[in-house]
């Protein structure tokens, strides 16, 4: 298979906790430090060729996938704005890539996904 038939085989599968369809099936979230222990980091029968984090971004890119950057409202009060900063830490983990072409509701678009 090729990587975005791999990628999506693994998001529909269910099996994997690190890496899910994010804004309704528009986009792929990764849980960082979640998907190198369970999926780059897999024994045996690895999913994809590469154990670096950097090496799986580098194929994103080259499907055509980008980062997508998520801005979140600050309170102006500072409790809120403290306990909205910790939210926010622990969800930098968290990487958003799209691709136009890798859409969840048209698994038909796939197709066009092409190495660059």
């Amino acid at each position: 298979l090729r990587f975005p038939q791999k990628l999506w085989k693994m998001l529909e599968s269910g099996k994997f906790l690190s890496v899910w369809w994010s804004e309704g099936g528009k986009c792929v979230a990764i849980n960082k430090d979640l998907f190198e222990m369970e999926v780059l980091g897999r024994e045996g029968q690895p999913v994809f060729h590469t154990q670096k984090m950097k090496s799986f971004t580098r194929q994103l890119n080259a499907y055509g996938f980008t980062k997508v950057q998520r801005d979140f409202q600050r309170s102006a009060s500072l409790p809120e704005f403290l306990s909205e900063e910790a939210a926010a830490s622990a969800h930098s983990q968290i990487l958003y890539y799209y691709n136009p072409s890798f859409n969840r509701a048209h698994p038909w678009l796939s197709e066009r996904c092409k190495r660059r």
